[in-house]
């Protein structure tokens, strides 16, 4: 019992830290630093890159899905003998995941050599595509922003701004990064859109099994 009840406040306290408050509002955000899916996977600065055919341009790559579960508060009583201190608590029935898309490029010249004695001066056009799709393959979102005069090295993020049903399968993300001229960078990755280890630690009795 007191293993089940020990590894129950993990979960809980682990979410907890995977969801901090965002305002007051009446949905909350959870995300955590390392919340995200990356394409390529292994390092964090691991990226895709591709020559030009007469080898003197490079352009690399990463795409990060950032799924986001967002949630509802609801207000609770305090404990019996102190129930004026009422407190949020999330709501599980209104979990849902709000994803975002994050972009890195970078951008390299070769001046004298082939594939070597590269620079990343100058400013370029990139364009950044993403598309979410279900089981079915249909559409579930997408993003699509012509990024203009940017660095040789850089990053954006890009919000989804549509919500995804909890528990609704596994899902496909298609992205692509363009520099004009050089080439593009495609790449897709699978997400799980399974609520249970939050709708397991924000019930009532905190994932607790009797």
């Amino acid at each position: 019992m007191k293993r089940t009840r020990t590894a129950a406040l993990a979960l809980a306290a682990a979410v907890a830290a995977l969801a901090p408050a965002v305002g007051q509002s009446a949905a909350t955000a959870a995300q955590g630093t390392a919340a995200y899916l990356q394409d390529p996977g292994g390092e964090e600065k691991a990226m895709k890159s591709m020559w030009t055919k007469d080898d003197m341009h490079k352009v690399e790559g990463q795409f990060r899905f950032y799924p986001t579960v967002q949630y509802k508060t609801v207000t609770k009583p305090g404990p019996d003998g102190a129930r004026e201190y009422e407190r949020k608590v999330a709501d599980p029935k209104t979990l849902a995941w709000l994803p975002s898309y994050e972009f890195a490029w970078a951008v390299s010249d070769s001046k004298l050599v082939k594939r070597a004695v590269t620079t990343k001066d100058g400013r370029h056009p990139i364009v950044v595509h993403a598309v979410l799709r279900d089981a079915k393959r249909t559409k579930a979102g997408e993003v699509r922003q012509e990024l203009t005069d940017r660095p040789g090295t850089g990053r954006t993020k890009v919000p989804g701004g549509k919500r995804i049903a909890c528990d609704t399968g596994i899902y496909t993300v298609e992205w692509s990064l363009t520099r004009s001229g050089y080439g593009t960078l495609t790449g897709t990755l699978n997400w799980d859109s399974d609520c249970g280890q939050y709708r397991t630690a924000f019930s009532p009795d905190n994932g607790r099994q009797k």
